[in-house]
C-alpha cells in the first residue's frame, strides 16, 4: 500500500498545459504536451524493464537453476568414476591419457563453478595445475590486450588474474575513446568559435540560457519553500527533508517534470500557472522537456543493454518479454539435453566395454566433454 505521508508522484500528464476557455491549445502547449507524454511513456518502459528483469531472474531460477545443478552432480559423478578407473589396469596407456584429459575438463568445468574437491581432483592428473592455466591464460590476454591498446597495460601486476586483466583493458580502452572524443570535440568546438553564428543558432543559444534560467528559479523556489531547518513541526520536518532530497537530485540531473511535481506535492504551485505562460517561457520548458526524454532514451538503451548482458542474449537482440522467453526455451532445452547426454556417458562408462568405446569416442571427437564455465554447454 502506498504510503499516505510520501504519496506517489503524479504523472507527468497531470502538468500538461489547458486550453483558455474555449480556445484551442497554442502550438507552443501542444508542443509542452507531447514531450509530457513521452516522458510519462518512457518512464512506464523503464518500470516495465524492472518488473520484466525480475519476473525473469524468477523463471531462471525456476527452471534453469535445477537443470544447472543436475547436470553439475551428474559431471562430478562422471569424473569420479573416470578417477576411479584411472586406478584400475583395464585400460591401455592411450586410453588412460584419454580418459585423463576428459577428467580434467570435467574437473576444471566444475572447480571453475566453486567445486574445491574438483579442483584438487583435476590437479592430482593434471600436467599443468588450474593456478598455472589460469597464470598462462592471463598472460595470453594481457599480450592480446596489450596489441589491441598498442601500449602497454599499465596498472596491473604480472599476477593479475584474467578478470582484472579484462576490467583494466576495457577501463583502458574507454579512457582511449574518452580521449579521442574529447579531441573531436575540441576541434568541433574550435571551429564553431571561429564561425560567426546565425540567427538560429544565437535563437538556439538565448532559449537554451532561458531554459537553465528557468530551471535554476524553479529550484530557488522549492529550496526556500521546502528548507526543512525552518519547520518546527518534526514530522513536517521530515516530509520537507525527503522532497529537499528529491528536489536536490532533479535539479542535479535537469529533471523539469520531478521539480514541477515536487511543486504540486507541496501545493507549491496552481496547477493551471503553466497555462498561462508566455509563448517563448513555455518553448523553453518544452526544451527542457526534450532533453530530459532524449536522457531517458539513452537510459532505456542502456538498461536494455544491460539486460541483454546479464542474461546472455545473443548479439543484437533487445531484451524484451518475447526475447527472454524465447532464449529461455533454448536454454532449457539445451540444458535438458546435455544433462541427458552426459546421463547417458554415465551409465555407458559402468562396464568396462562401454568405458573403452566411450573412450574412443571421446579421441575422435575431441573436446566432447568441454571445459566451459556453463555446464549447459557440455556435449
Amino acid at each position: 500500500m502506498p504510503d499516505p505521508r510520501h504519496p506517489s508522484p503524479p504523472p507527468a500528464a497531470a502538468l500538461r498545459a489547458l486550453p483558455p476557455g474555449e480556445q484551442p491549445l497554442t502550438a507552443a502547449a501542444r508542443a509542452f504536451n507531447l514531450q509530457l507524454s513521452r516522458v510519462d511513456k518512457l518512464k512506464a518502459q523503464l518500470d516495465e524493464l524492472d518488473a520484466l528483469a525480475q519476473s525473469h531472474r524468477v523463471e531462471l531460477h525456476r527452471w534453469v537453476a535445477p537443470l544447472q545443478q543436475r547436470q553439475r552432480q551428474r559431471m562430478r559423478e562422471l569424473a569420479l568414476w573416470l578417477a576411479e578407473c584411472l586406478q584400475g589396469k583395464i585400460l591401455s596407456r592411450l586410453q588412460q591419457a584419454t580418459a585423463t584429459e576428459a577428467l580434467c575438463r570435467l574437473a576444471q568445468t566444475l572447480a571453475e563453478e566453486g567445486d574445491r574437491a574438483m579442483a584438487a581432483l583435476h590437479d592430482q592428473h593434471s600436467p599443468q595445475t588450474l593456478a598455472q592455466k589460469k597464470q598462462a591464460a592471463a598472460g595470453a590476454l594481457r599480450e592480446r590486450l596489450e596489441q589491441v591498446l598498442g601500449e602497454p597495460l599499465d596498472g596491473t601486476g604480472d599476477d593479475a588474474s584474467v578478470e582484472e586483466l579484462l576490467r583494466a583493458g576495457m577501463a583502458r580502452l574507454r579512457e582511449s575513446q574518452d580521449e579521442e572524443q574529447a579531441r573531436r570535440q575540441a576541434k568541433a568546438k574550435a571551429r564553431k568559435a571561429r564561425q560567426k553564428p546565425g540567427a538560429e543558432q544565437t535563437q538556439a543559444q538565448v532559449q537554451q540560457a532561458d531554459a537553465e534560467t528557468q530551471l535554476r528559479t524553479l529550484f530557488r523556489q522549492l529550496a526556500s519553500a521546502l528548507h526543512p531547518d525552518r519547520e518546527t513541526d518534526a514530522q513536517e520536518r521530515l516530509r520537507k527533508t525527503a522532497l529537499m532530497s528529491e528536489a536536490n537530485a532533479a535539479y542535479g540531473r535537469k529533471d523539469l517534470v520531478t521539480l514541477m511535481q515536487i511543486q504540486l506535492r507541496a501545493e507549491l504551485a496552481d496547477p493551471a500557472a503553466v497555462s498561462r505562460l508566455a509563448e517563448d517561457k513555455l518553448a523553453a520548458l518544452t526544451l527542457l522537456l526534450k532533453q530530459q526524454v532524449a536522457g531517458l532514451e539513452r537510459e532505456r538503451a542502456a538498461r536494455q543493454q544491460r539486460l541483454a548482458g546479464e542474461f546472455d542474449l545473443p548479439p543484437g537482440q533487445v531484451a524484451n518479454p518475447n526475447t527472454l522467453k524465447q532464449h529461455l526455451l533454448a536454454q532449457v532445452a539445451a540444458l535438458e539435453m546435455a544433462v541427458a547426454q552426459t546421463e547417458q556417458d554415465l551409465e555407458r562408462v559402468q562396464e568396462p566395454a562401454g568405458l573403452k568405446r566411450w573412450l574412443n569416442q571421446q579421441r575422435e571427437t575431441p573436446g566432447r566433454v568441454r571445459a566451459d564455465r556453463d555446464p549447459d554447454d557440455y556435449f
